[in-house]
């Protein structure tokens, strides 16, 4: 096994939310083959089940717990039960839902896409946090964003806020865990087009040639944790790590060129955002 993040260690405890399927489940599998135990979190309890029985199966000490991450007191929940499993190195903030909205969208879709995407995670930190500063090994936090977080493209509006939400609430917690000196680490997984239970919820019923498997995913986040990375920006099959830069540093152009919003999609600049991707440079 190549070089691990020092939070990633037998016996030690592994805490991953939305883990009944995708991402989530993914790294509960690989974190099982370094011989952490593993607290499987997800609301769905069928699935739960079935994915602690599959991780069970690699021989790992699993705990699943039916798990809300919108409601804080389920999440308090959860960490107790955690603690009382095993010293919690690895915390990983992935459960997550698709908004399924624009600006004009019901208030109820909003409020639960906040409260899962955003508001989940920052749950999560305040509960398990404050015990990783007082701990005296290695610990890790890691959250999963999105792209759509970053250059926030047309559509799915609540969805991009929650997610820019997290990237800039995930920035302050790496910020804030400075003061351990690296003891604690807190890192951003920004997965590519992946094929999880979002894109089946869609009427995909196979892996679409140009998106990457949740496992990939994951064998991508570690090496880089290992290496002390923040912003784990992953590639997939359709989109490579330059076009990717290309397209982050031409959303941070509309504010220091002082563009139309979102003018990535804007009729206007359409011919200068496809030379700026035919470009060298980002």
């Amino acid at each position: 096994m190549s070089r691990l993040h020092p939070s990633i260690a037998a016996g030690r405890v592994a805490v991953i939310t939305g883990a009944a399927s995708g991402i989530g489940l993914a790294a509960a599998q690989r974190l099982t083959e370094a011989g952490m135990r593993i607290v499987l979190a997800d609301h769905a309890a069928e699935a739960l089940e079935a994915a602690a029985e599959q991780v069970r199966g690699q021989g790992a000490e699993v705990l699943a717990v039916r798990t809300d991450v919108s409601d804080q007191n389920a999440v308090a929940a959860l960490k107790a039960q955690a603690s009382a499993f095993g010293p919690v190195s690895f915390l990983m903030n992935n459960a997550g839902r698709e908004g399924g909205g624009g600006l004009l969208a019901g208030a109820d879709v909003w409020e639960r896409t906040i409260a899962t995407n955003l508001m989940g995670p920052l749950y999560g930190i305040q509960a398990f946090v404050p015990d990783m500063l007082r701990a005296d090994w290695p610990c890790a936090v890691v959250n999963t964003g999105s792209k759509q977080g970053i250059t926030l493209p047309p559509g799915d509006t609540a969805y991009n806020v929650s997610k820019a939400g997290l990237k800039a609430l995930t920035e302050s917690l790496a910020h804030d865990l400075l003061q351990t000196g690296g003891r604690v680490s807190a890192h951003l997984l920004i997965p590519g087009f992946t094929f999880t239970g979002f894109t089946r919820a869609r009427g995909v019923a196979e892996k679409p040639p140009g998106a990457w498997t949740p496992e990939q995913v994951i064998e991508y986040m570690l090496p880089a944790m290992a290496a002390g990375d923040f912003y784990i920006l992953c590639p997939d099959n359709e989109v490579t790590p330059d076009m990717d830069k290309k397209r982050i540093a031409w959303s941070a152009g509309d504010i220091i060129e002082n563009r139309p919003a979102l003018s990535r999609w804007h009729p206007e600049f359409s011919e200068a955002f496809k030379a700026h991707m035919e470009g060298g440079q980002p």
